[in-house]
């Protein structure tokens, strides 16, 4: 089987960069063309620097890694250092990386790579607010058909909002853009809350990173650490929900997850219920289908494939 080519757009955040750690560990099916980085978790300075660190890490200086927007398409940022600490990466200490940043900015990146790319071939994988790419998308229509799918972490449906009531925090920092992305016509599969919330760090899951005994599964184990004990103390759990390495693990074993095919639209008007994912996961309405919205997960596989995969590293 040929390996799918795909670019990550993200805003690093430790379980971003596990999930780019999961891509990384997994070249003979992922062909990684770049990383995008956007304003999200912490501001886009920090975000593109947590990438390149990410890379390094990993021993992967080759990948490219390209600055995007520094803010929504419409709105005033909001970030998540509550979440995520200052760094966007507390709970492993990583150098300062060497490797450069691009030249290029992330939205032209996008725009020149899907225009040049056979169509359908390359899978976009958003990991954070999708300014990068809604913003793409706005400024160049014709690589809406070149794009063979979008596979993103974002949205709600049983479990509503980790930033307001109603939102998602990737959605609801851009909603303009979430919404163009929506209704772009992409083949698109959402793993909401709903689908991160069954993948909990539990204490034998972060045990068993830091087990691998090598540098990766050190910050690994760190990051988790520090990462769940924000979920823990809101949700009252044994662990925390590992958002974005499922996007990155439906591409590699997509019978880990069930979903349904529904429609979803995003809330971009109401104060109240801003960045809302309104998700007609029972069919009432005759609106068409624009997404595969993921519901379960093989929370045991998953684990089980993010720790393989890490100790390839």
């Amino acid at each position: 089987m040929s390996r799918r080519k795909i670019i990550i757009d993200t805003d690093p955040g430790q379980d971003d960069a596990i999930a780019i750690l999961l891509a990384l560990a997994s070249p003979d099916a992922l062909e990684l063309l770049g990383i995008t980085c956007v304003a999200g978790n912490v501001p886009l300075p920090l975000t593109a620097e947590n990438a390149r660190k990410v890379c390094e890490l990993a021993g992967k200086v080759d990948v490219p890694v390209y600055a995007g927007c520094e803010a929504p398409m419409a709105r005033k940022l909001v970030t998540a250092e509550h979440v995520h600490g200052k760094t966007g990466l507390d709970g492993a200490d990583l150098p300062p990386p060497t490797m450069p940043l691009q030249d290029t900015h992330a939205v032209d990146f996008l725009i020149d790579t899907l225009r040049r790319a056979p169509a359908g071939s390359v899978t976009l994988c958003p990991l954070g607010p999708l300014t990068n790419i809604g913003t793409a998308f706005a400024r160049a229509p014709d690589i809406v058909d070149r794009v063979q799918q979008i596979v993103l972490m974002g949205g709600a449906y049983f479990e509503v909002g980790n930033i307001t009531p109603a939102a998602e925090f990737n959605i609801y920092v851009d909603p303009e853009a979430a919404d163009r992305v929506m209704t772009s016509g992409v083949d698109i599969v959402v793993s909401p809350l709903d689908v991160t919330h069954k993948a909990l760090t539990t204490r034998p899951r972060i045990e068993a990173f830091r087990a691998l005994g090598t540098r990766i599964g050190e910050a690994v184990a760190g990051w988790t650490d520090f990462f769940e004990r924000f979920d823990m103390e809101k949700y009252g759990q044994d662990g925390a929900p590992l958002h974005d390495p499922t996007v990155i693990a439906y591409l590699l074993q997509p019978e880990l997850f069930t979903g349904r095919r529904i429609n979803v639209e995003i809330e971009t008007q109401s104060d109240l219920t801003r960045g809302m994912t309104v998700a007609d996961w029972w069919r009432v309405t005759d609106r068409p289908a624009n997404a595969l919205f993921l519901g379960d997960i093989d929370a045991t596989s998953f684990y089980s494939l993010l720790t393989e995969r890490l100790a390839r590293l």
